[in-house]
């Protein structure tokens, strides 16, 4: 279905290595293109995000609107562009086994950082803030979001100002997982270091980041506007092509794509999740074009293992100790799964920028299982809700059991595609005698990070939760570290960690930990492979549609690159007006 229509359109499609599928929508209309900034100013670039921006420092939020607006001004050593290749950013070149970086027995690796690069504020950047983003990202106090991908290190040290090493406590063959990316975002020590503990959240920088990047952040209104003016110490000032950003937030993903593609009010529309037939009605407006690539995002159901309504003797609900009354059985969930109709949410509301699937590792793609299947069959799900003996005995059409009424709550962000899928997966539900309360929550809340919001993907206070995420390097130890059992957040932990499902499973925490030492990469991608498996074999996670990352662009703008290892925004110093 998702060739045909690409087609149809006539869409360039290509399959760069390690990438899978990767496609640019250059738009089915035949306009001519015309210019979209209305207002005639070619020194303004301006940014639509219906998710806003509420924090400018990644390590501290589990949101992408924060990641992508922080990256604008902060740089890590080295990322991935599109075709899975490693382009030095604060890195003087990438390590190799040959050039000595990399070192023959894995335990360690030598990065030689570039010389005269000065953070927004004119300090000089040294090793010293590489190894300070180390020790911040590592203090428990912090709680940064990033902290497990740095667990393998055993030290770092500066071989002179501008040459670090990074020892590991065992052989690996990840190195390539830390200050790379996302989560190798360096921070400026010289900024950051009274703020290295439990005083974190005070720090002005979390507002008004100093970066090495090519813009400053001038003006941060969380949740509304960031505004970003060139960083006169960025290494290619001259040639950066706006002296202004405007970060607009709020609205919704509808009329951000149609500032975009239609009135050319905007330059750029953040993740536009609208339903396929919308965007291509929109584009035809010949203002700006759709730019998408089918990487590694899955929109997925996670299901609550914990009981959302009991509350502990301190009011913390989702507790590890008080397992959820009928989603810790296996064929409960099994039952959920069976009920949820995927290929008719793919190709009604995805269309081209969906397509169904039963992993949750999708790329690369020797890592993609071939040992999966879903499957929609309302009879089968019945079948094992009866033989799990729960059975509607007071006829009000929602099963029960010793007094416990099958109800669940599920919860995502605000989103009408979202809301859509969620009256589809509902519909499903319920034919099975299932009772369910749909519930929004804004996307600025639910991936906020905040410990103390109740209505965060890390509290999870419902009994499912959809949303989209996906690794974000070629290596998924990162991302397939979401489901060990010292990932799930607690009030005990001042709600740090990934695992918000509160899965865990000895079997694949051992299984991790191995993958993390193996050196073999047939072996390894056998390891991430049985780990997809144990997640979906056991219903601890319902994937939905392997969905593209869709964006919008003005006609005008020249220079963006999607990739599916960084956020969008990861190569704005090469962005110009045509």
């Amino acid at each position: 279905m998702l060739r045909k229509r690409l087609n149809v359109c006539s869409v360039g499609l290509f399959l760069p290595l390690l990438l899978g599928t990767s496609l640019i929508l250059g738009g089915c209309n035949p306009q001519k293109e015309t210019g979209t900034n209305t207002s005639g100013d070619n020194d303004t670039l301006t940014l639509l995000y219906w998710q806003a921006p509420t924090i400018l420092n990644p390590h501290l939020s589990t949101g992408l609107k924060d990641s992508e607006a922080s990256r604008i001004a902060l740089e890590p050593l080295a990322s991935y562009d599109q075709k899975g290749e490693l382009i030095p950013f604060l890195a003087a070149e990438v390590p190799t086994v040959e050039n000595g970086g990399i070192a023959a027995d894995g335990k360690s690796v030598t990065w030689t950082l570039k010389q005269d690069i000065k953070w927004s504020d004119g300090t000089p950047f040294t090793a010293a803030d590489v190894i300070f983003t180390y020790e911040f990202l590592s203090n428990p106090e912090v709680g940064a979001t990033s902290s497990a991908i740095y667990e393998i290190v055993d030290n770092i040290e500066a071989i002179d100002d501008y040459t670090v090493k990074v020892n590991f406590k065992k052989a690996t063959p990840a190195w390539n997982r830390l200050f790379i990316g996302l989560s190798g975002l360096i921070l400026p020590r010289h900024i950051y270091e009274e703020y290295n503990g439990k005083n974190v959240r005070e720090a002005p920088a979390n507002l008004l980041p100093i970066g090495t990047g090519p813009y400053k952040v001038v003006e941060f209104k969380p949740g509304d506007v960031v505004i970003y003016e060139p960083n006169p110490y960025f290494r290619n000032a001259d040639n950066l092509g706006f002296k202004r950003i405007e970060l607009k937030g709020g609205g919704d993903a509808t009329s951000a794509a149609r500032a975009v593609l239609q009135t050319g009010d905007a330059d750029y529309g953040f993740n536009l999740q609208v339903e396929a037939p919308v965007l291509q009605q929109l584009e035809t407006g010949g203002k700006g074009k759709l730019v998408t690539i089918l990487g590694t995002l899955s929109e997925r159901i996670l299901i609550n293992f914990t009981d959302p309504n009991q509350a502990t003797a301190e009011g913390e609900r989702s507790n590890i100790n008080n397992p959820h009354p009928f989603l810790s059985d296996k064929q409960v969930r099994e039952a959920f799964s069976l009920a949820i109709d995927r290929d008719t949410i793919a190709k009604q509301l995805y269309g081209i920028t969906g397509q169904p699937t039963a992993n949750i590792l999708l790329l690369p793609q020797e890592f993609n299982s071939p040992n999966t299947a879903y499957e929609f069959n309302l009879e089968k799900a019945q079948n094992l809700l009866d033989q799990a003996g729960w059975k509607d005995t007071n006829n009000n059409g929602i099963r029960d059991k010793d007094g416990v009424e099958m109800k669940v709550v599920f919860q995502t962000s605000v989103n009408p595609l979202r809301q859509k899928t969620q009256e589809i997966v509902k519909q499903g539900l319920q034919s099975i005698g299932i009772g369910v309360e749909l519930k929004s929550i804004d996307a600025s809340i639910f991936f906020s990070g905040d410990p103390a919001n109740n209505d965060t993907v890390e509290h999870f206070y419902a009994d499912l939760q959809m949303f989209t995420t996906g690794n974000y390097s070629p290596d998924p130890s990162d991302y397939m570290k979401d489901y060990l059992c010292n990932e799930i957040p607690q009030k005990a932990n001042n709600w740090v960690g990934s695992n918000y499902s509160r899965y865990c499973n000895p079997e694949y925490d051992k299984l991790w930990k191995a993958a993390t030492q193996e050196l073999d990469q047939k072996k390894r991608q056998d390891m991430f492979i049985k780990m997809n498996d144990i997640l979906i074999e056991d219903f601890a996670v319902i994937p939905l549609v392997h969905r593209a990352d869709v964006t919008a662009i003005s006609n005008r703008l020249d220079g963006f690159e999607l990739t599916p290892w960084d956020r969008n925004t990861w190569n704005i110093k090469d962005w110009q007006v045509k």
